[in-house]
């Protein structure tokens, strides 16, 4: 192999500026060698071994990546929590994650530590950056710890948290290649050169800097960050999503790429005029994005300001996917992409049967020498493959030039500022109010947002239906489910539309909302 991944250029370089905090502290690639050796030193002092499993409840920042950089280079599986959830939800995935060890951030040590009860986690297998209660400080665990580099190196990978419509959270699994973890991060990069990416480092080869907009819980910025960071770029983090924010993060650290969703262009776009003006932006290269369909005169009035920078992909943590470029998009405005070059596409219709060009039908995908499982869920991982094809239930038709176009949204998720909320969890919870009868959950359109929650409840017999009922749900929900997964509004009905096997028709509740969008989809 050549000369990427991060260990290699920490070594060859480390006074490179690795990686900058959102309060702008700045980490050579030497100081984040050295964290993330004595990490694993100190994790293995605990008995981990390759294939084990690390948490870590950590907003974005150097901590979150330290716990990254460890897991990838002792072979463990290393799983970035939602920090919106609420403690059981916590529980729930440092259980099934079967996590060696969990990280939390005093910000978030209240429901970590219910989480970390829940789990029933050992409690000399909890640890803290800063002051929590109930967690040992890091710096205990790596104390006397040796910065060198550890003996039997092996790659780890990601496990990140995907829900499927059955509400309970599947960590998306991939076996381990048992090979050098500089291999597998020079592997990494392999993604970003589908979108034109150049190396950072070795010296010489010019500076770039990737700015992280989103929470690193979500795969698409662990996997663009990282692999970023293993081309040598500098990642630069922010705490929360500012537009102004954003621009002047831009201009002041000559950001080369971000990863970002429609939501984004949506705010950096409702800035005044002479605020977008202020700012420098002709650094950036590559301004990424997915996770929603993307309104066309939206992407328009980007690739105007901004550019023929704007990249679009549509994928899957499971893996696949397809590509648009600059020039491609506006080629097919709306286009999705055509497939990478390492994965195919397959749309067929309900009988599994390949439709012709230009027809809509089910999208599977597959990526060439990557196989994965939902941990736990051997039912789950066979239900959405399609020989060795996979779904996640997304329709759309392909052009007879290759161009996949989406022609609708999955039958129940809900993308809303670019996160996944499932619906059936949300049902699920509202369902257990003695004074719901009923409840379907669904999204509706918000010009920010892309959808916002909505739930058509049906009262329990003799009970009332108003805004009094509409308060008493949502305390319900209180400590039970994270607020992004709350309904934005209640509406009330006599009865829900079923069909006589108890099939809920949730389409006849959401289609009149969409009615005048579905042009647009």
């Amino acid at each position: 192999m050549g000369s990427l991944g991060f260990w290699r250029l920490a070594q060859q370089d480390p006074e490179w500026i690795a990686a900058v905090d959102p309060d702008g502290t700045e980490y050579t690639a030497g100081e984040l060698l050295s964290r993330s050796n004595r990490l694993v030193h100190g994790l293995r002092g605990l008995g981990l071994q390759p294939g084990d499993g690390v948490c870590g409840l950590v907003p974005n920042g150097v901590d979150g990546l330290v716990l990254y950089l460890a897991a990838l280079q002792a072979g463990w599986y290393y799983t970035p929590i939602n920090w919106h959830l609420t403690g059981p939800e916590i529980g729930y995935i440092v259980a099934d994650s079967e996590a060696k060890a969990f990280f939390v951030d005093g910000r978030h040590a209240a429901e970590g530590l219910k989480g970390a009860d829940e789990a029933g986690l050992d409690p000399h297998r909890r640890f803290a950056f800063g002051e929590a209660e109930g967690f040992q400080p890091v710096e205990e665990l790596v104390e006397g710890q040796p910065d060198t580099a550890p003996a039997d190196r092996s790659n780890g990978a990601t496990m990140h948290y995907t829900s499927g419509t059955t509400g309970r959270p599947k960590g998306v699994k991939r076996r381990l290649a048992g090979i050098d973890p500089d291999d597998a991060a020079e592997l990494m990069t392999f993604l970003l050169t589908f979108f034109g990416f150049t190396p950072g480092r070795p010296a010489g080869k010019g500076d770039e800097a990737h700015l992280i907009t989103s929470p690193n819980y979500h795969t698409a910025v662990t996997q663009f960050g990282g692999s970023a960071l293993h081309m040598g770029h500098t990642l630069v983090y922010m705490d929360k999503w500012d537009a102004e924010d954003t621009l002047k993060a831009i201009e002041k650290y000559k950001i080369t790429n971000t990863h970002m969703v429609p939501t984004h262009f949506k705010r950096l776009l409702s800035l005044p005029k002479e605020t977008r003006e202020k700012y420098d932006v002709s650094s950036m290269k590559w301004a990424i994005h997915a996770a929603a369909p993307c309104p066309v005169p939206l992407k328009h009035q980007m690739l105007d300001w901004w550019g023929e920078c704007i990249w679009e992909y549509y994928a899957a943590t499971e893996g696949g996917g397809t590509i648009a470029s600059p020039k491609d998009w506006l080629a097919h405005p709306g286009t999705v992409g055509s497939r990478w070059p390492i994965s195919e596409l397959l749309i067929v219709d309900d009988d599994g049967n390949e439709v012709p060009t230009g027809t809509s039908g089910t999208i599977y995908m597959k990526m060439a020498g990557v196989e994965f499982e939902y941990k736990g869920d051997k039912e789950k991982t066979e239900k959405d493959r399609l020989r060795d094809f996979f779904t996640v239930g997304d329709i759309g038709y392909l052009t007879e030039d290759g161009f996949l176009f989406l022609s609708d949204r999955k039958a129940d998720l809900i993308i809303s500022g670019g996160a996944n909320i499932y619906p059936a969890e949300i049902e699920n919870e509202i369902i257990l109010n003695s004074k719901v009868a009923d409840v379907a959950v669904f999204g509706i359109p918000n010009e920010e947002w892309g959808e916002e929650i909505k739930a058509v409840v049906e009262p329990a017999e003799g009970v009332t239906p108003g805004p009094e009922l509409t308060k008493e749900i949502f305390e319900f929900l209180e400590g039970r489910l994270a607020k992004m997964k709350w309904p934005r509004t209640i509406d009330f009905v006599e009865t829900l539309p079923r069909e006589p096997n108890g099939k809920l028709l949730k389409r006849k509740l959401r289609d009149p909302y969409w009615k005048d969008r579905q042009s647009a989809i």
